[in-house]
């Protein structure tokens, strides 16, 4: 049997949202995300004045795949190859007991050195701060780089922490009982933002 296009959007998001989260608006589409990534890209360009000693770091999971999206746009614009690396934060969290993970986390690339460079962080939701606090840790337990930059697919508001993202795709305010959810080709089937809620069972 052969799925249409939409067909597979629906058969990946509805096995995503079957564990109790019903959409209640969407916000963004696949155009929608790759314009905000291209944008995203340029102002990283711009604020930077090129790309000289810049480097994207995502924040596993999405994050992961978000930043590696723009490492691959930003070279394809300047023409060079951005160094990418990939960030478990796992053991930096302030709500789970993980004092006896060890460092640098399974999921921790990072194959370059972070000192002295500018280190665009991606992830695809800020919300309270915390895992920007923890990955920040992450980071400077890697090096010390000349700069840290954050760069989100969506701000939500509701910040815990004072942390503000430098490169924004898209600004939602949102009820804190609300949950914005990114879905990925990469690991969901599809390139989606929405804002849902929990249903009740």
């Amino acid at each position: 049997m052969f799925l249409t296009g939409l067909a597979v959007r629906n058969f990946f998001l509805g096995r995503v949202r079957c564990l109790g989260l019903q959409e209640k608006t969407k916000i963004m589409d696949k155009d929608g995300v790759r314009r905000a990534l291209t944008r995203i890209a340029y102002e990283i360009i711009e604020k930077n004045k090129g790309v000289d000693d810049l480097a994207i770091i995502g924040i596993k999971s999405r994050g992961i795949h978000l930043g590696k999206r723009l490492a691959d746009r930003i070279g394809s614009i300047e023409k060079k190859e951005i160094p990418f690396g990939q960030l478990d934060i796992t053991p930096y969290r302030d709500d789970l007991d993980v004092r006896d993970a060890s460092f640098p986390p399974k999921d921790t690339h990072v194959k370059f050195s972070v000192t002295g460079r500018k280190i665009v962080l991606v992830d695809d939701v800020l919300y309270t701060g915390r895992t920007i606090r923890a990955a920040m840790d992450a980071i400077m337990d890697l090096g010390r780089p000349a700069q840290i930059q954050l760069a989100v697919l969506v701000d939500r508001g509701h910040r815990e922490l004072p942390v503000r993202a430098d490169y924004v795709g898209k600004n939602v305010p949102t009820a804190r009982k609300e949950i914005v959810s990114v879905y990925l080709e990469e690991s969901d089937g599809a390139d989606e933002v929405a804002i849902e809620e929990e249903t009740s069972l």
